[in-house]
């Protein structure tokens, strides 16, 4: 596996992404700054490796030439001249490539049965040393912290990602602990719009919310410009998109589009709907029929692949639950 650039260059390369988009030096608090080592307006980084991430083959010897936090220049060392005064660092042995774009993260972690602890101070800090520069917090059982910590990042008073931040989960009855039991579409509606004016940039639909309630939440979501993703259970994949949802999280293990019995708006638990997409013919029509719905109606999924993957018997566990 390529080594990633030195901790120092790559510091400065995240979080002056990640703290302000404007060309111009981005203005940071003290404690924001004891996470950049190098703070210089121009900086050149020779002989490295860059994996660009579009798939072409690696570059070697490449040089690039970063202008107050932004890639002015870049090529092969013997082509690229190294400016006046710039600060050089030379990454002979060592990769480049571009931040992390991450769909699917949280600021949480289960601390008991339908319990979750707030990490989010140390989780975005650690989520921006993984070279994570882009995230979208998938689901939210706390409520202010998250966008709190969307603002603060963006104010350059928080190292971190920057944050396209989701609202609560928006779920219907009988759900954990730590999320809102909505009664009705008009709840729904109204959790959006009060959310949205808090600086929520996206939203979340969960297991239990009907088809009413994901209805209007998404038509309040799309009235305001934002996007709607959802772990459903209670309302299928099809009807989701019929709906008019913009993601579905998980790839299609949390279908219940071919559950025998499935009743309207009724989750028939997750183990069910999983236990259908395991037997699933890929390629049977049902199955053909839905992927076209999905598609003709430009509904993403996102796979989560590093956690279901572990579900799978002989795939490898992640570092310590082997």
């Amino acid at each position: 596996m390529p080594r990633m650039i030195p901790r120092h260059a790559c510091l400065f390369l995240v979080a002056a992404a990640a703290v302000h988009a404007a060309a111009q030096p981005p203005q940071v608090s003290t404690g924001v700054r004891n996470f950049i080592k190098i703070d210089a307006p121009v900086i050149a980084l020779t002989n490295a490796r860059v994996i660009d991430g579009t798939g072409a083959p690696a570059k070697e010897k490449q040089t690039l030439v970063i202008r107050t936090g932004r890639i002015a220049e870049i090529g092969h060392t013997g082509r690229v001249a190294v400016p006046e005064g710039a600060t050089t660092i030379d990454l002979t042995g060592k990769s480049v490539m571009p931040g992390l774009v991450m769909v699917h993260e949280h600021l949480y972690y289960p601390a008991g049965p339908g319990v979750y602890g707030q990490l989010g101070a140390s989780f975005v800090r650690l989520y921006l040393a993984g070279g994570v520069t882009t995230m979208r917090t998938g689901g939210n059982v706390n409520g202010v912290m998250d966008l709190k910590l969307k603002q603060l990042i963006e104010q350059g008073e928080q190292a971190g990602p920057a944050i396209d931040a989701t609202a609560p989960y928006l779920n219907g009855p009988n759900t954990f602990l730590q999320m809102r039991d909505m009664k009705d579409a008009a709840e729904a509606r109204r959790h959006v719009a009060y959310w949205a004016d808090m600086g929520a940039t996206s939203f979340k639909a969960y297991m239990q919310i009907t088809r009413d309630q994901l209805r209007a939440a998404v038509d309040e979501a799309h009235a305001r410009g934002l996007k709607v993703t959802g772990h459903l259970c209670s309302v299928t994949y099809g009807e989701a998109a019929e709906i008019g949802i913009d993601n579905l999280e998980h790839g299609f293990l949390a279908a219940t589009d071919f559950v025998a019995d499935k009743q309207p708006d009724v989750c028939p638990g997750q183990g069910g709907g999983q236990r259908t997409i395991a037997a699933l013919d890929a390629q049977s029509a049902p199955f053909a029929a839905l992927v076209k719905k999905l598609v003709d109606r430009k509904v993403a999924l996102t796979s989560t692949l590093t956690v279901f993957e572990t579900f799978t018997p002989g795939r490898p566990l992640p570092p310590g639950l082997d």
